[in-house]
């Protein structure tokens, strides 16, 4: 496998490398992740089932979708494969040796930088994975029911499929049908999005400057990257200062921030168990008593 990996690391960049030194990384639930290195060179590694090739794939495509607006940082892909039943995905090996030393104030600005690159309609040309959980991104010229449809909907009917019926599927139904009342007034652009900004997929380089990867990357309402940066924490009050600044958010964001989070609660309740069962029917009902 360390062979085949080299020898598509030196097709893709024209240069010789042969993997001399390989070092296991942890981190992680999805993948199995290392460093590897000739000597002169080093490339960081993501291996998954064989299966996982398109996921690696639809990554790869997200991170160049970020890089090419040129206002924030992300490990370059050099190439994606499968070899000896495992997929693999190569990236850039990013010194991180600042670890969460760098400014967070630089963070909030380039994010918002980011959300204001914008698309057509919301969704993306691929779909792609929250996780292990493939995510669909049909576009759709109506954000409500693209959150709707390709978003709650989906894992709500993952979790019937997982188990999870009752008084989840009865809220969670209520909630479709009348979710439209937490978009009153709103209609958020089409932003390009990390998709999955919890705080282990950002840091910062040796020299301070901020970097994001693993995204899950399409075009939907930045809010729902900034209602993740709350979800689990990890990013300190200067950052959403710089942010706000940078970019205001809508007066609605506290009740859509909950709309937003339940996705990756119900994500995790599909793929980590019910100990998010609860978290994730008190979020429903919270939003019912919002919803008009």
């Amino acid at each position: 496998m360390w062979q085949a990996i080299g020898a598509a690391i030196r097709v893709e960049t024209g240069e010789d490398f042969a993997v001399r030194k390989c070092l296991a990384i942890g981190g992680g639930c999805i993948n199995s992740t290392y460093m590897v290195e000739d000597g002169a060179r080093r490339f960081f590694i993501k291996l998954n089932h064989a299966s996982g090739l398109t996921m690696f794939e639809a990554e790869a495509d997200g991170l160049r979708e970020i890089a090419g607006t040129g206002v924030i940082r992300v490990p370059h892909p050099v190439c994606a494969g499968a070899a000896v039943n495992s997929a693999f995905l190569v990236l850039e090996a990013v010194d991180f040796s600042a670890g969460r030393k760098g400014r967070p104030e630089d963070l909030g600005r380039q994010l918002a930088d980011m959300h204001r690159v914008s698309a057509a309609q919301y969704g993306w040309r691929r779909d792609n994975t929250i996780g292990s959980t493939s995510q669909v991104n049909t576009p759709s010229d109506n954000w409500p029911e693209f959150w709707r449809d390709q978003r709650l909907g989906r894992q709500l009917a993952l979790a019937a499929s997982n188990g999870y019926g009752g008084a989840l599927q009865r809220k969670g139904a209520r909630l479709l049908a009348r979710l439209d009342g937490l978009f009153a007034g709103y209609a958020p652009l089409p932003s390009l999005l990390h998709g999955d900004l919890w705080g282990g997929n950002y840091a910062y380089a040796a020299a301070g400057e901020p970097v994001i990867f693993d995204p899950a990357v399409y075009y939907g309402d930045r809010e729902t990257d900034l209602a993740m940066t709350e979800l689990f924490g990890g990013f300190p009050a200067a950052f959403h200062a710089a942010y706000c600044e940078a970019f205001p958010l809508d007066d609605g964001y506290p009740t859509r921030k909950t709309l937003y989070n339940l996705y990756h609660i119900l994500n995790h309740l599909n793929m980590f168990g019910d100990g998010y069962l609860g978290q994730a029917e008190r979020m429903i009902e919270k939003l019912l008593g919002e919803a008009g």
